[in-house]
């Protein structure tokens, strides 16, 4: 930095305390000239690690200042010592000079208490800053919401980092209230739903009039003051001040004429310094669930306390893969459609003890930017599947929707996809093996990793999809190659530094991280997504003029999420990392005209790719370091997975419900079918119910002692794939209580019933499926 003195804005809640101190700073001893009074004692995460002291040689200004010094890599909290009483709508301002020396930072926030002592918010209003060159003014103002009853200001960080602090100002700034007096409730209605805004808070009642149910939201943050509201038509435009973000939104809600949905866009102008979270989310009941579109998709029973809270970006393929959640009870339903999803995410959390979602949105580029829209559907009937139905349709209508039908008339190597199993085998030469495998009765192949121009052609003569793995996101340091047990083919080295991504504060962004001989990490930059295609131009093509492939798996795309660049030659959105992802994408499938597979999986690609890598492995409930020891086999899988993972009485196939027709969804390369022995077969069933199929991994050994194991998993799966690979699902159903025995039918009339309990199921017919078994019909 070339200046000593620099301004960050920062919004934190700070309320009344003392009028007149310290000339109207209505903090105690904020200039730390009284020494610490007033102030708590540090504390520190781990014991030993920190202290506090009075440095009169650093002041900014006066005689002192206070100086923390943290040694630990965990947290630490020096606080004022009294809660001090606030009130809904009270405005402060809140200044203080700081100044940060090593490799830690400091984050100037408060805890928030309700009116019963509870926090509702440990790091209310928090903003974060880290080294620093000379000290740094922060300045805030911020509006009390209406669920905080008293705060506690206090510094908190991490890491080790010596933080100096001084001047701290708190002022009363005034009083946001309603421009007019509002009527308490405003209501848009139509002959399926009567919507109910509430004025106070924004809170939204649905009543659906077909079934005389009422979906009631809960301002569980209570952060929404509303200034105004008006209706006009079949629309009402609420102007709210949102309290932690300190920004003016405007609530525009519109109720449809022929259907059970209405619309709420959001608008606002200027920066957004934190997330908003708004609309509320629906309070739940037991006996529902919610129904999210985790990778292949999963539901949470509301009142299962194993749930831990978590939230979900929808733009990245470790979050949710498609732009929508919804809770029913298996019948009546709500949804909601997350209509601008490059910029947000969902808050899986506890209202009254049961579990929500809340829609989150962050910040373009740290501003609101462009409108955000949610769209609200209410079902009468038909549960989590009627809401994937729903979708289907507005996928279709956005422009996402493109079939493997039509996929394959533009790229006929399509055939060889439906119903292959994908191998993955890293010895060098894969001839012997595709022979024995085709010799075991495993008849369609694609064969995944990379072969020599000969062995390409000789197995293109077999009827084998091959494929190679590549990357456009890794980008080492060339200076760090001598220290390395190896260099990746792979990583676009010429990246280095020009191409890499940026963030916020000017520094390059960390991704996949190799371990060197000297067992030290060292970590790779991320290639800038708007210059993906220009690497892939000069690569696929020149190797194609020798390397006869029929398919490319491109590693991390669809995985790792959009990211914002700030690189002044190549500035980048999430939007705008999205659109160069796809080009990417399409580059590959349709220019280089390969099969094309992408990692893990976000419906964003649709109309690019062909197939998904880790689409039906849910991210969070995979064995640990799965992405590291892919070929490690797991005798004794942990809870976790065996639980969720491969959960019968969890897990949903909501994106075979949307996309089954559209793209093929695989499992992860470190979850695959063979990964779990003591799951293996259970696995199995799990692809036959789906239509998916299955992923192999072996070396000689594993091929050698598991042949037959092999060869009964793709005879179980496969012919069954082939049949309905291009099919829509059009249904899938649970047909027991527990959820033990499950039954999918696709569009061309197949019907595919699994047991997955442990005792016989006996169908009117009299027809019986044993424990472990499956029915296929229709074929």
């Amino acid at each position: 930095m070339k200046t000593k003195h620099w301004s960050v804005i920062i919004f934190l809640s700070i309320s009344t305390y003392i009028l007149g101190q310290e000339g109207g700073n209505l903090l105690p001893n904020g200039s730390f000239e009284q020494g610490t009074d007033g102030w708590s004692d540090l504390w520190t995460r781990d014991k030993g690690v920190g202290k506090l002291e009075l440095d009169k040689s650093e002041a900014h200004s006066g005689n002192s200042c206070v100086k923390i010094i943290h040694t630990g890599d965990r947290d630490w909290s020096l606080s004022i010592e009294k809660r001090l009483p606030v009130k809904f709508g009270e405005m402060y301002e809140y200044e203080g000079w700081f100044k940060v020396e090593g490799d830690g930072e400091v984050i100037l926030c408060a805890i928030a208490y309700a009116s019963d002592g509870k926090v509702i918010d440990w790091e209310y209003g928090s903003k974060r800053t880290s080294q620093t060159a000379g000290w740094v003014n922060l300045k805030s103002k911020f509006i009390i919401s209406q669920d905080i009853a008293a705060i506690v200001p206090r510094i908190i960080g991490s890491k080790k980092a010596t933080i100096y602090a001084d001047d701290l100002i708190l002022k009363r700034a005034g009083e946001l209230k309603p421009q007019k007096k509002l009527p308490d409730v405003l209501t848009l209605e139509n002959k399926f739903i009567r919507l109910d805004i509430q004025t106070a808070d924004g809170v939204f009642h649905i009543l659906d009039k077909r079934l005389n149910q009422t979906w009631n939201q809960k301002a569980n943050n209570k952060s929404v003051i509303v200034l105004d509201a008006n209706k006009k038509d079949q629309s009402i435009e609420l102007s709210m001040h949102y309290a932690p973000a300190m920004i003016e939104l405007k609530a525009n809600i519109s109720i449809e004429r022929d259907a059970p949905e209405f619309l709420v866009e959001l608008q606002a102008d200027g920066k957004m310094d934190s997330l908003i979270y708004y609309p509320y989310p629906f309070v739940t009941e037991k006996g529902t669930y919610l129904v999210v579109p985790m990778n292949e998709g999963i539901s949470y029973p509301v009142d299962d306390t194993s749930i831990e809270p978590m939230r979900l970006v929808s733009y990245g393929g470790h979050g949710i893969c498609m732009g929508f959640w919804g809770v029913t009870d298996g019948e009546k339903a709500q949804m909601t459609i997350l209509e601008t999803a490059d910029d947000s995410s969902i808050q899986i959390a506890r209202v009254d003890n049961l579990l929500s979602i809340s829609p989150v949105w962050e910040s373009q580029k740290g501003f609101f930017g462009y409108p955000r829209r949610l769209r609200y559907s209410f079902f009468d009937n038909g549960g989590y599947v009627a809401i994937c139905k729903r979708y289907r349709e507005y996928s279709k209508k956005i422009g996402l929707f493109k079939t493997l039908k039509e996929k394959q008339k533009e790229n006929p190597n399509v055939d060889l996809l439906i119903g292959a199993v994908n191998i993955w085998c890293f010895d060098k030469n894969a001839l012997p093996y595709v022979s024995e495998v085709k010799e075991a009765g495993i008849e369609k192949i694609l064969w995944s990793n990379a072969q020599n121009p000969e062995n390409l052609k000789k197995l293109n003569e077999m009827g084998v999809l091959t494929s190679r793995y590549d990357i456009y996101q890794d980008v080492m340091n060339p200076d760090n190659f001598k220290y390395l047990r190896g260099i990746h083919s792979d990583w676009t080295t010429e990246a280095w530094p020009n191409d890499i991504i940026i963030d916020a504060k000017g520094k390059w962004i960390h991704g996949w991280a190799v371990k060197g001989k000297d067992d030290q990490w060292y970590p790779c930059g991320v290639l800038c997504d708007k210059r993906a295609v220009d690497y892939a131009k000069k690569r696929i093509p020149q190797e194609l003029k020798t390397y006869p492939y029929r398919c490319r798996f491109i590693d991390t795309t669809t995985a790792s999420p959009w990211r914002e660049c700030y690189s002044p030659n190549h500035p980048m959105t999430r939007t705008e990392s999205k659109i160069w992802k796809m080009k990417l994408l399409q580059y590959v499938s349709e220019d280089m005209k390969l099969v094309t597979g992408s990692e893990t999986g976000h419906e964003a690609a649709v109309p690019y790719v062909h197939y998904f890598e880790g689409m039906l492995s849910l991210g969070p409930y995979r064995v640990p370091d799965s992405g590291r020891n892919i070929q490690k086999i797991w005798d004794n899988p942990p809870e976790r997975v065996v639980k969720f993972q491969l959960g019968h009485r969890y897990r949903l196939p909501l994106w075979e419900l949307v996309y089954h027709d559209c793209v093929v969804a695989q499992w992860y390369w470190g979850d695959y079918n063979n990964k779990l022995p003591s799951l293996w077969d259970k696995r199995d069933l799990f692809n036959t119910l789906y239509g998916t199929p299955p992923m192999f991994i072996f070396n000689r050994q594993i091929w050698e002692q598991n042949k037959d194991r092999f060869a009964k998993s793709y005879k179980t799966i496969c012919p069954l794939v082939q049949k309905i690979g291009y099919s829509e699902m059009i249904s899938h159903k649970f047909l027991t209580p527990d959820r033990d025995v499950q039954q999918t039918e696709f569009a061309n009339k197949v019907k595919v019933t699994v047991n997955f309990g442990e005792k016989d199921y006996k169908f009117p017919n009299g027809k019986i499926i044993k424990p472990m078994d499956l029915l296929v019909e229709g074929i």
